[in-house]
């Protein structure tokens, strides 16, 4: 395997980025990144400019190829390798992000009729304005007694297959009739690179209502809307890959867009936070990998199997063969602390930053650092971009209390860093409470370059940090799988221990700080109670209020 490498290709929120690996060792030999040309459409659909309903989230699938076509061949050149030694290709994806296609695959976005309509296109994860659909859900689902609910934590999230279907159905009813499949972008990816379509076992059972080898009954679709009873016969349901199996064979349009040959293997597709769990060797019972980015995804195998409040659900196999994959989240982490940044810090700090020749992320970061903890007198709640776990409701928004005219750009952003810190500490607990031991947190992602939050992390939560030994964790990931994929080792297990990278123990809890921090965490769980737990439903109404404000705006914009 000396001379043998794997490309692993992770599809992000705003680029995607190829890594070549050797299969004997896991060395990356080289990688390149693609950003996106229409990013997240949130604002204007590209293609006539016209204005998106608040909440809304899409992409371009135009944008997923260009990353073939530009990032693969570029990571080749630079790692020096014969593409002739690259023996498979493995990919990874955000999820839930799924779209509309004919039965070949076409986006429907992609066809002249229907690139005027919105929900034509696909739906990114971040996509929130289907929670009345996920409501609905989760109440009929609770009335009727489903099974499957309490795999999810007791409630279905407004991201995910089902909610966005119902979105559409509801309110464009000829883009769903012209639905011949709904497709999740981790495997529409790997069918334009094999030309088989098949539904990976990790996204079909977390964000596909996939429990015990069954959806949900048409029946029970049929009660929440008559024309959805055929949903998962006419539309979903297909054959299931399983992790680090082989989909098929590069196609000869794949080889070009890629420079690989044609033949090699194409693994079956995969979530970006749940591949990453091998390339950081947590893969035990008890580790829970933390993907740290715009957005935080907490993955965990364990031999139990629980029902744990807010989880984004458990699934049998869902991350490696053999365990029970758990998965919980945070909607925003770096996405809030570039909302800070972006809207609310004043120039003279960006002008100070420049002039130590820092980034103001770096600089507010050694502002708050200095602090003790405690000392700018905040607490706020992690909610900008909603609540995936625990309390899985997406009309939920930020909150900070004890602003004075003393606060700081400083102390907010340090508050902003700790409420996300709060958040994993409220899921850790609802594992632990749930009888899922965690025993030790592992993070990779684009954060943990910030030592100071991943401290921060430690003493919060009061448990060890490990550290992936990459940073291109779903990358590395995806090669391993690809590996395993193209025969070079016989299971994900054997390829992690060989190819996977950690460090272990590098942040550790100080006493003092982690002391400090409960009494903070005991306020920030009073409020995430009192916002959350229908104490007051402030939050719930400001949506509300918003939504009618936006409508009627458009409106007169209309006339």
């Amino acid at each position: 395997m000396t001379n043998a490498y794997v490309v692993g290709v992770d599809f992000g929120t705003l680029s995607g980025r190829a890594v070549v690996v050797r299969v004997s060792d896991g060395a990356e030999l080289a990688s390149a990144v693609h950003p996106y040309e229409h990013a997240v459409v949130e604002d204007r659909l590209p293609a006539t400019g016209a204005k998106l309903p608040p909440d809304w989230a899409l992409q371009m699938p135009s944008d997923w190829v260009e990353v073939l076509r530009t990032a693969v061949p570029a990571a080749v050149r630079a790692s020096g390798v014969d593409p002739a030694e690259v023996i498979g290709i493995g990919t990874d994806f955000t999820a839930c992000t799924v779209l509309p296609t004919t039965v070949d695959g076409t986006p429907l976005c992609a066809l002249p009729s229907f690139r005027d309509r919105p929900h034509a296109y696909p739906k990114l994860w971040k996509h929130h304005s289907a929670q009345p659909h996920a409501d609905r859900i989760n109440a009929l689902a609770a009335a009727r007694g489903e099974k499957w609910l309490a795999r999810y934590g007791g409630r279905i999230s407004s991201e995910w297959e089902f909610a966005k279907a119902l979105q559409v159905l509801e309110d464009d009813p000829e883009v769903y009739a012209a639905t011949e499949r709904w497709v999740e972008a981790a495997d529409w990816i790997v069918w334009q690179l094999c030309g088989r379509y098949l539904r990976n076992a990790c996204t079909a059972g977390y964000k596909g209502i996939y429990q015990d080898g069954a959806y949900p009954s048409p029946a029970y679709l049929a009660e929440l809307n008559p024309g959805f009873a055929s949903f998962v016969t006419d539309k979903l349901e297909h054959e299931i890959g399983q992790l680090g199996a082989l989909a098929g064979g590069l196609t000869a349009a794949a080889s070009e867009w890629t420079g690989l040959p044609e033949g090699i293997a194409v693994c079956v597709g995969n979530v970006d936070a749940h591949v990453t769990a091998p390339a950081a060797q947590a893969t035990q019972p008890g580790q829970m990998l933390m993907v740290m980015g715009t957005s935080t995804c907490h993955v965990m195998n364990s031999d139990r199997l629980g029902e744990v409040p807010g989880m984004c659900g458990v699934v049998d196999g869902g991350i490696v063969p053999g365990l029970y994959g758990y998965e919980a989240g945070q909607s925003g982490v770096g996405d809030i602390f570039a909302w800070h940044v972006d809207n609310f810090v004043p120039p003279s700090y960006v002008s100070a930053a420049a002039a130590e020749g820092v980034g103001i992320h770096d600089y507010l970061t050694s502002l708050a650092a200095a602090q003790a903890v405690g000392e700018h007198g905040l607490v706020a709640l992690d909610w900008h971009g909603g609540n995936r776990s625990v309390l899985v409701d997406h009309e939920l928004s930020g909150v900070l209390v004890g602003a004075t005219l003393a606060t700081r750009a400083e102390d907010v952003y340090r508050a902003l860093l700790e409420a996300t810190a709060f958040g994993t500490r409220t899921i850790v607990e609802a594992f632990e409470s749930s009888g899922v031991p965690v025993s030790e947190l592992v993070v990779a992602g684009g954060l943990l370059r910030n030592a100071f939050l991943m401290q921060l992390y430690a003493d919060v939560c009061r448990r060890p940090l490990s550290v992936i030994g990459s940073e291109q964790g779903p990358a590395l990931g995806s090669a391993i799988h690809a590996a395993v994929a193209a025969g070079a080792y016989p299971d994900v297990h054997a390829a992690a221990a060989a190819m996977g990278k950690v460090e272990r123990a590098v942040y550790v809890p100080d006493e003092k700080r982690a002391t400090a921090y409960d009494a903070l965490y005991e306020e920030y769980r009073r409020l995430h109670d009192h916002f959350g737990r229908g104490g007051n439903d402030v939050l719930h109404r400001l949506r509300d209020i918003r939504r009618t404000a936006v409508a009627g705006s458009k409106s007169k914009e209309d006339a």
